[in-house]
């Protein structure tokens, strides 16, 4: 059960060993603040979706178990949005679409079909909260990399962290672009510390 959660994090990484769900990472990610919120709403989500999954795998037909997926999933999407705009109105309105658009993530659909539908239901809740957390890491990363080079600061709330003075802003960092730049940079650097990882763990099994 901890290894269904810790897997989240770096070997079933969604971000960036699995390389799913790359709409909002791109998309959403331009500030810590709207990288967390939105990786929280995917962690409930997730994590709601994997236990009904796991609860009703026995009683759900093969034929249909993909409507029952996206009607499992809809149901804690209905509840974010509905909470996200009640009492973060500023925050839905950031998010826009990308909040109902987590009804068809890849990543909730695929760990309802690859896992939850097979798994018992602590495991699938491990999962779930495993895989949101290493997701929500991956938001949060990527938006302060780009909110820092792209603005020259990084804010929280009231909280503030700007760059040297001599510091010049590069927009292009909060564009498409340059979210396929950092996502990429960092993807190559995690596959260069895996790969060297794995070297170093062959040469001493020999």
């Amino acid at each position: 059960m901890f290894y269904d959660f810790i897997k989240g994090f770096i070997e079933e990484n969604p971000t960036f060993r699995l390389v799913i769900g790359m709409c909002p990472t791109l998309a959403v990610t331009t500030s810590v603040v709207n990288g967390f919120w939105m990786g929280v709403s995917v962690i409930f989500v997730l994590v709601f979706a994997n236990v009904f999954v796991s609860l009703l795998r026995k009683v759900t037909p093969d034929e249909i178990r993909l409507p029952v997926f996206v009607i499992l999933i809809a149901t804690p999407v209905v509840i974010v949005e509905l909470v996200m705009r009640a009492y973060l109105p500023a925050m839905y309105e950031i998010l826009g679409i990308f909040v109902p658009l987590i009804v068809v993530n890849c990543i909730i659909i695929a760990r309802a079909e690859a896992f939850a539908f097979k798994q018992p239901v602590l495991n699938s809740f491990a999962d779930g909260l495993g895989i949101g957390a290493g997701y929500t890491l991956n938001l949060i990363l990527i938006s302060g990399i780009r909110e820092f080079l792209g603005t020259g600061q990084i804010t929280v709330g009231s909280f503030r962290f700007p760059a040297a003075p001599f510091f010049e802003p590069a927009a292009v960092m909060l564009t498409p672009p340059g979210g396929f730049i950092c996502l990429g940079l960092l993807m190559a650097v995690l596959n260069v510390l895996l790969a060297r990882r794995e070297r170093k763990a062959k040469a001493q099994a020999v």
